[in-house]
């Protein structure tokens, strides 16, 4: 699967790999919904970071079809809770 990044690029993640994706992505909602601003800073960058450390990057000239879009680094909670689905930034 696709992943981008925004502002960063894309990387190519193995599907293997979204269990472990998933369950960072159900602690980030969990931190959202109670407003732990702290915690959430701390989820999202795991999150980012085992993206790009599970993922493969793709060439800056890559343009391929995102399947999932995550927010960078400095993205605000408010920024990010524009971008939830029911199901977390990671469906499934």
């Amino acid at each position: 699967m696709i992943v981008r990044i925004m502002g960063e690029g894309q990387v190519k993640v193995a599907e293997s790999h979204f269990a472990e994706l998933d369950t960072l992505d159900d602690e980030l909602l969990k931190e959202m919904e109670s407003g732990d601003e702290e915690g959430f800073r701390r989820t999202l960058g795991a999150l980012l970071d085992a993206v790009r450390r599970l993922g493969e990057p793709l060439p800056d000239e890559a343009l391929e079809p995102s399947e999932l879009i995550l927010p960078g680094p400095d993205a605000s909670l408010d920024e990010v809770r524009e971008m939830l689905s029911d199901d977390g930034l990671i469906p499934g």
